[in-house]
Formats: C-alpha cells, sequence, structure tokens
C-alpha cells in the first residue's frame, strides 16, 4: 500500500453521513456522482477545491448518523486518500475499510493538523507528518491483510481474490 499526501480539508466533531453524503442524493449510487455531492451540506466549496490524494481531518465522532456506505463512498471517489479523526463511528469505519477508504483514528493529529497543511501518510507504520509544520504522530499502523483490502478496493475485492 503506497503512503498518501495531500492537503488536508479540516472540520470538527459530529460530521454525520448526512452531510458528507446529502439524503437528497441517496437515490443514485454511482460514485462519481456521489463524490460530486460530497460534504456540500457542511463545505459548499470542498467539490471544487478537493483534488486526488486530498486528506479529511476531523474530530470525533466522524462518519456518525446512518449506516449508509453512500458517505466513504462519496468521500474516495472524491479523490480523498484517507481520513483522519479522533474518533469514527464504528459503522462508518467498517464501511470505509469495506469499500477500501484508508481511515486512521489518531487524537493528536486530528486535533493539531489545520485546514491546507499538506500531510504524508506511512501505512505501513502508521506515522503522520504534517509537512508544514514538521511535526509527527503516531496512528496506527494497518495490518498486511487490511492493507490489501484498501489496495484491491474493499472486501468484495479482497474476498473475490481467494
Amino acid at each position: 500500500m503506497e503512503n498518501a499526501k495531500g492537503r488536508v480539508f479540516k472540520y470538527g466533531d459530529n460530521v454525520d453521513t448526512d452531510v458528507i453524503i446529502p439524503a437528497r442524493y441517496l437515490n443514485n449510487t454511482d460514485p462519481k456522482d456521489l463524490a460530486a455531492h460530497c460534504m456540500e451540506d457542511i463545505d459548499k466549496d470542498f467539490v471544487n477545491k478537493v483534488s486526488d490524494g486530498d486528506i479529511i481531518v476531523a474530530n470525533k465522532n466522524f462518519g456518525c448518523g446512518s449506516s449508509r456506505e453512500h458517505a466513504p463512498i462519496a468521500i474516495k471517489a472524491a479523490g480523498v486518500s484517507c481520513v483522519i479523526a479522533e474518533t469514527f463511528a464504528r459503522i462508518f469505519y467498517r464501511n470505509s475499510i469495506n469499500i477500501g477508504l484508508p481511515i486512521i483514528e489518531c487524537p493528536e493529529a486530528a486535533r493539531e493538523i489545520n485546514s491546507g497543511d499538506v500531510v504524508n501518510i506511512d501505512f505501513d507504520s502508521g506515522i503522520i507528518t504534517d509537512e508544514t509544520t514538521g511535526k509527527c504522530y503516531q496512528g496506527q499502523a494497518f495490518p498486511a491483510f487490511m492493507q490489501k483490502i484498501i489496495d484491491l478496493g474493499g472486501l468484495v475485492n479482497y474476498i473475490n481474490t481467494k
């Protein structure tokens, strides 16, 4: 699994799935269409500013709310390479791994990294480096099997290789 490097979009506590992808778009399952509306109820400019490889950083309970997989699909399809948060809603965490979106819990990084910073993430070690400030943080490393799931684009693809 390659390292992730990108510019940060920073959000606060309790970013729920309804603002990640508003319910009015749930009748669509095309990832590109979902990406076009990603974060629009919390950050109208997100889809116009996000670039492939960028990173979302948030505080506590990211992905709370409904259990829809549309939320991590929209984030991944928008080009986000990783989400870092203090904590994640458990169902969002599982859905993210299921669809191949890397996420890392790291409270210190979530609190200290700012919007616009450039961050590099080493998934093997879990080290998050804020290249803007030079500060490093220790997040959880991804076990080899989880890296394989993410590399293959999610759990279904991983199972189909067995």
